[in-house]
């Protein structure tokens, strides 16, 4: 069979992954995807409802056994040579996402699983577009306003994923001179905003089970603030934006931010699930310094659902601009919606799934 496009990508079976592969699917388009021993059940299995819902031919999906941590990528021999003469397009999406993961873990996977993946890259013959998908949190700790035209700096970080996603995207961006390549920063990922379907409840979910406990009673005090705004990104506008401008010749060379252009502030996050909710909206703030102090107590935890690791991303003063990718994701009108038109979605999708 002959195909016009060929993908070769990481992190499958991963939530952003699998809908990205769901939305890429097409007859003239064949995937290798890089899946770890451990995954290839889970992988065969979402493969099979990929390939039944798009009516795309089960053969144009071929799981690769390896590890991104690995030399070649741990793929044998045979298919890596089959794989490197047929690949057309990259996507790098496998990375370790816990905000607490430890430092020789983040730094073996982030930074030389990046490594790895761009040498392989940079063999490639028939290369197109190399994606990689970033974070917004390489900022770290810097403030103020974040230009997608910008990465290095001297601010720190809150821990080792945005520091090893800091230094894999320096890795990537070494490669901007060389080969046809684009990268992606998402900010805060949140389930569909049509389905409200998501893998995982972290991040403003734990505000959302916090409030779901006694809606009428909780959202009398407001633990979130007028001045810090959490950007959040539902997965499906993510999924469309990367679709998109991998193809887009405009998109070579540039850094998309895919966040949101007008985030709400933290105060304004817990109205709108207040007042999904129970119907009204919360009576009184807190002092910011006094909630986060409250967040770091020993007892918050398990009376807020809200790890001691996460407490920084609802006090973050950043605000990333998104110039470019309104630029370039204008013509294909797509837009990051607003949380308070999707909020009701998510939420209903926690009440059919409360255990995940």
């Amino acid at each position: 069979m002959s195909f016009r496009k060929s993908i070769f990508l990481t992190g499958f079976p991963g939530f952003i992954a699998e809908r990205l592969v769901e939305r890429l699917a097409a007859p003239d388009t064949q995937f290798f995807l890089l899946v770890q021993p451990q995954f290839i059940k889970k992988a065969m299995s979402d493969l099979e409802k990929i390939a039944a819902k798009t009516q795309t031919n089960p053969e144009n999906f071929a799981l690769v056994e390896g590890d991104i941590t690995l030399k070649d990528l741990g793929i044998a021999d045979g298919d890596l040579e089959i794989i490197k003469k047929e690949t057309t397009d990259v996507y790098h999406l496998a990375a370790v996402y816990d905000l607490a993961v430890e430092k020789n873990s983040a730094f073996r996977v982030n930074v030389e699983g990046t490594r790895n993946v761009n040498e392989f890259t940079g063999k490639l013959p028939n290369l197109r577009r190399y994606n990689y998908v970033s974070t917004c949190y390489v900022a770290g700790l810097r403030s103020g306003k974040i230009l997608e035209t910008e990465l290095e700096h001297s601010a720190g970080f809150r821990n080792y994923y945005e520091e090893t996603k800091y230094l894999a995207e320096m890795e990537v961006e070494k490669l901007k001179s060389e080969i046809p390549t684009t990268i992606f920063r998402p900010s805060v990922v949140v389930g569909d905003s049509q389905t409200g379907e998501t893998a995982k409840y972290d991040g403003i979910y734990y505000l959302m089970l916090y409030l779901r406990r006694a809606p009428s009673l909780l959202r009398f005090v407001n633990v979130g603030n007028e001045n810090v705004r959490l950007n959040l990104v539902p997965v499906d506008f993510v999924v469309e934006g990367i679709a998109a401008l991998a193809k887009d010749e405009k998109a070579t060379g540039k850094t998309i931010a895919l966040a949101d252009p007008n985030p709400l502030t933290t105060e304004e996050l817990f109205d709108a699930i207040a007042e999904n909710l129970s119907g009204r909206k919360s009576v009184v703030s807190i002092p910011p310094k006094l909630s986060e102090w409250s967040l770091y107590l020993k007892i918050s935890p398990p009376l807020t659902g809200l790890p001691h690791s996460a407490v920084p991303y609802f006090f973050v003063p950043q605000n990333y601009d998104t110039s470019v990718a309104a630029e370039l994701l204008a013509p294909y009108q797509i837009a990051c919606p607003n949380f308070r038109d999707y909020v009701k979605n998510l939420l209903a999708f926690i009440e059919k799934n409360p255990q995940l």
